[in-house]
C-alpha cells in the first residue's frame, strides 16, 4: 500500500464540520498530487455513492469511497476529526475518516489491498493506534502496515480460516467482471480447505459447531464488503460458530465450494446489490439484510439465523437476478421495509401503465374519443379502416391495464415473502377490482398476501412436507385467506373509501385544483423517481386505468407528468445558459437531459441532484409546484401515462400545458444558477495541499 497513502495525503488535523466539506479536503490533497483530474467530477461522484447508502461506522469512522473516471490511481487519503463528523452512523460522528479514491477500471491487486484496510478498520487495535498517532508520516506509515500499531490488525487478518475465501472471493457485485474463473486459482487452496472442513461431518450435528455461509456484497464493492465480511468472522468466532463468506466484491469472483454451503445450517446475506446466484443457497434457514447490519451487529445476525434453522424456517428457490433483491434488512425500520415492499410492487406495474397507456392514448388519436364505445374487434374488424386499428390499439391498452392492480398486488406479496407471495398477491388484486376496491385495494391485498405467507413460512414443518410447500401449501392456504378477507372483511370498506376519493377529486375546482397541482409537482420532483415521485406518478395513473376516466383524473395526470419533465429540463437549461457554473461532466449530462426531460424521464436530474442536493432538490421542487399548478389552472387533460412531449397531441389544452411546464423549467433553471453563483469556490491549494494565499495575504506580507 506504500504508493497508495503517504504524509501529504493525511490530514491529523480535519478542521471540516460537515461529510462533503471532510471529502473535499482530502479530496484536494489526492488532486495536489495529480491523482485526481478532476475534483468537483470525483467529489460528484463520492455525492452518489454516498446517497446510495451512509458511509458511517460504528466506532467512530466514516469511510467514503467511490471508483470514478476522475482518479488515475488508487489512493487513500485519511483525516483525523477532533470535533467528529456526521457520516450517518447509529452511534453519532466520526473522528476517524477514510477517503478511497479507485479508477474506474482498477486492477484487482490494488483492490484487494484495499479490502485489506477495510478489514483492519474492524481492529481495536489499529483504529486505537491511528487515533493517537503523533504525526502524518506516522499515521501513513501505520496505514501501509509498516509499524507495530497495525499488527493486532495484522492477526485479525490472518486467524479466520476462511480469510482465503472471504478476502478474495468477491463478485463484482454491481460493478465487477461477469468472467469470474480468472481469480479462482488465487483462492482455490483455502477455499478446499474450507471446503475440506465443512464436508468431514460422520459426527452427528451435535458434536460439531453451527456452520454459516455468507454472502457480503456493497454498491462500490471497495470497503464495506470486507468490513462485514471480516465483522461476521470475528462475531462467529466468539461465539462458537464456523462463518465462511463470500465477499462479492471488486477484488475477483470466486463462488463457495458447493460442499460448503451444502454442509451450511444457515445463510446470511448482508448485501445492498443482487446478490449472485442467490437460488445457490436455497433450502436453507437464511437472514437478508443490508451490508452495514452485518458490520454493526454481525452477532444479532447469527443469533437469528439460528433461531430459524431451530425453528426449521427455510427460504424457497429464488434467483437474485430479478429487481425485487429483498424485503427489507432485519434491521431495518418498519416505514423502511414498507416503502420497500411498495416500491416492489409499483416498479412491475409501471412498464403496464405506460405500454396500456400509450396504446390506448393512441387508440383515441386514431378513432376519436368515441373509440371506447366501439365493438369488440374479434366481431368486428376491418383491414383499411382507421376506425378498425383504433379500435384494436384501444382494446389491447385497456387489457393491459386490467393487469394494473393484480400485478401491484402480486409484487408487494413478492417483496415480502419472494416467489410464495406472487398466487395470492395476484389473486387479491383480481379480487380487488371484482368488488370494485380499485388501486388502494391493491395495496392492501398485496400487504396482506405477503403477510400471510410470512406467517405460514414461521409455522415449524414436518421435513416430510418441506417439499411440497411453496407450490402446494401455501399457495392454497394463502390464496384462501386473502380470498376471504378481500370478498368478506375488507373489500367493501375500501371500495366505499376509494368511491369517497374519486367523488372528492372529481369535485375538485379552483384553487382546491391549484393547491393539488401544487403539491404533486412538488411530490414528482422530491426525490426524482424514488418513492416519493412514485407515490405522486402511481396515484396519477391509477385513476386514469379505467376506460372513461374522469376529467379530473386526466387533469391530475397531465400535471403530474408536467412537473416530471421539469427538472431534467430545468438542468439541461442551467448548464446551457451558464456553463461555468458546472463541472465538464454535469455539462455532458445536460446534453442528454434535454432528451430525457422530454421524454419524461425525471431521473435526468439524478446525476446534478446527487452532486449538489441542497441546490438542485429544492429548486427542482419549486418549479415543479409551479407547473403543477398552472397545469391544473389551465384545465389541460391528459389520458396517457407517458410519453413527454411526444402525446402532446393527445393533451387538452395542449399550448397552455407547454407553457406551464417553460414557466416551470425557467423558475427551476433561475433558482438554481442564483444558488449555485451564491456559492462561495474553494480555495486553491499546493500540491502539499495547503491553502494558496489570497492576493490580500500576498500584499499584507509585502507591507
Amino acid at each position: 500500500m506504500s504508493d497508495m497513502i503517504t504524509a501529504e495525503l493525511v490530514d491529523l488535523d480535519l478542521s471540516a464540520d460537515t461529510k462533503e466539506a471532510a471529502a473535499r479536503a482530502l479530496a484536494e490533497r489526492m488532486a495536489a498530487l495529480g491523482r485526481v483530474t478532476d475534483l468537483d467530477g470525483f467529489l460528484a461522484d463520492v455525492a452518489a455513492r454516498e446517497a446510495q447508502m451512509p458511509t458511517g461506522l460504528d466506532g467512530g469512522i466514516g469511510i467514503p469511497h467511490c471508483r470514478s473516471e476522475h482518479v488515475t490511481e488508487p489512493t487513500l487519503a485519511f483525516g483525523r476529526s477532533a470535533a467528529g463528523i456526521d457520516f450517518g452512523a447509529a452511534d453519532g460522528p466520526a473522528d476517524l475518516v477514510f477517503l478511497i479514491a479507485a479508477p474506474a477500471g482498477a486492477d484487482d491487486a490494488h483492490l484487494t489491498i484495499l479490502s485489506s484496510l477495510a478489514r483492519q478498520l474492524m481492529n481495536t487495535e489499529f483504529t486505537g493506534a491511528l487515533r493517537s498517532v503523533g504525526d502524518a508520516g506516522a499515521a501513513a506509515a501505520l496505514i501501509r502496515g509498516e509499524e507495530t500499531g497495525s499488527e493486532g490488525s495484522s492477526g485479525s487478518e490472518g486467524s479466520s480460516g476462511s480469510e482465503g475465501s472471504s478476502g478474495s472471493e468477491g463478485s463484482s457485485g454491481s460493478e465487477g467482471s461477469e468472467d469470474s474463473e480468472g481469480s479462482e486459482d488465487s483462492v482455490a487452496a483455502p477455499a478446499a480447505a474450507s471446503a475440506g472442513a465443512a464436508t468431514d461431518t460422520t459426527a452427528s450435528a451435535g458434536d460439531r459447531p453451527f456452520r454459516i455461509v455468507a454472502v457480503t456484497s456493497c454498491p462500490t464493492g471497495i470497503a464495506h464488503t470486507y468490513m462485514a465480511a471480516e465483522s461476521l468472522e470475528n462475531a462467529g468466532r466468539d461465539a462458537g460458530v464456523e462463518v465462511v463468506v463470500e465477499t462479492q466484491g471488486s477484488a475477483g469472483f470466486t463462488r463457495l465450494d458447493p460442499a460448503v454451503i451444502a454442509a451450511a445450517d444457515g445463510v446470511i446475506f448482508a448485501h445492498d446489490v443482487p446478490v449472485r446466484e442467490k437460488d445457490r443457497f436455497a433450502g436453507k434457514p437464511t437472514v437478508d439484510t443490508g451490508v452495514k447490519a452485518a458490520i454493526n451487529r454481525p452477532a444479532e445476525l447469527i443469533t437469528e439465523v439460528r433461531g430459524k434453522a431451530e425453528r426449521g424456517e427455510v427460504t424457497a428457490a429464488v434467483s437474485g437476478d430479478t429487481p425485487v433483491e429483498r424485503a427489507g434488512g432485519s434491521g431495518d425500520g418498519y416505514g423502511t421495509k414498507l416503502r420497500t415492499w411498495l416500491m416492489s410492487g409499483v416498479s412491475y406495474m409501471v412498464p403496464f401503465v405506460a405500454a396500456g397507456g400509450l396504446l390506448i392514448a393512441l387508440g383515441f388519436a386514431i378513432g376519436g374519443y368515441e373509440i371506447n364505445e366501439a365493438p369488440s374487434v374479434m366481431d368486428h374488424f376491418v383491414w383499411t379502416q382507421a376506425d378498425s386499428w383504433g379500435a384494436l390499439l384501444f382494446q389491447t391498452g385497456g387489457v393491459a391495464f386490467g393487469f394494473l392492480v393484480p400485478v401491484l398486488a402480486g409484487y408487494i406479496a413478492y417483496g415480502m415473502a419472494d416467489r410464495p407471495g406472487l398466487v395470492p398477491g395476484f389473486v387479491g388484486g383480481a379480487i380487488s377490482l371484482t368488488v370494485n376496491a380499485g388501486f388502494l385495494g391493491g395495496l392492501a391485498a398485496g400487504l396482506i398476501a405477503g403477510g400471510v405467507v410470512i406467517a405460514i413460512q414461521k409455522v415449524r414443518i414436518p421435513a416430510a412436507l418441506r417439499g411440497i410447500m411453496p407450490v402446494v401449501v401455501i399457495p392454497l392456504i394463502s390464496a384462501a385467506v386473502v380470498g376471504f378477507l378481500m370478498f368478506v372483511v375488507i373489500g367493501k370498506p375500501i371500495a366505499e373509501a376509494q368511491k369517497g376519493m374519486t367523488d372528492w377529486l372529481n369535485g375538485l375546482t379552483g384553487t382546491n385544483a391549484v393547491l393539488l397541482g401544487a403539491l404533486l409537482g412538488l411530490m414528482m420532483c422530491f426525490d426524482l423517481g424514488g418513492p416519493v415521485n412514485k407515490v405522486a406518478y402511481t396515484f396519477a395513473t391509477a385513476g386514469i386505468a379505467v376506460a372513461s376516466p374522469s376529467d379530473s383524473a386526466m387533469k391530475i395526470m397531465a400535471a403530474v407528468m408536467a412537473a416530471g419533465m421539469v427538472p431534467p429540463l430545468a438542468m439541461a437549461l442551467a448548464t446551457t445558459v451558464r456553463g461555468k457554473l458546472f463541472d465538464r461532466t454535469e455539462r455532458e449530462n445536460g446534453k442528454a437531459a434535454w432528451v430525457l426531460g422530454v421524454s419524461f424521464i425525471s431521473e435526468g436530474a439524478i446525476p446534478f441532484a446527487a452532486a449538489d442536493p441542497l441546490r438542485v432538490i429544492p429548486a427542482s421542487m419549486a418549479g415543479g409546484a409551479v407547473t403543477g399548478a398552472l397545469s391544473m389552472a389551465f384545465g389541460a387533460t391528459l389520458r396517457a401515462p407517458h410519453g413527454g412531449v411526444f402525446v402532446v397531441p393527445l393533451i387538452g389544452n395542449p399550448f397552455l400545458y407547454l407553457v406551464a411546464i417553460a414557466a416551470g423549467v425557467c423558475v427551476t433553471a433561475a433558482l438554481v444558477i442564483v444558488l449555485k453563483g451564491l456559492r462561495k469556490p474553494a480555495p486553491a491549494t499546493t500540491r502539499e495541499g495547503t491553502p494558496v494565499p489570497s492576493a490580500e495575504t500576498k500584499q499584507a506580507v509585502a507591507a
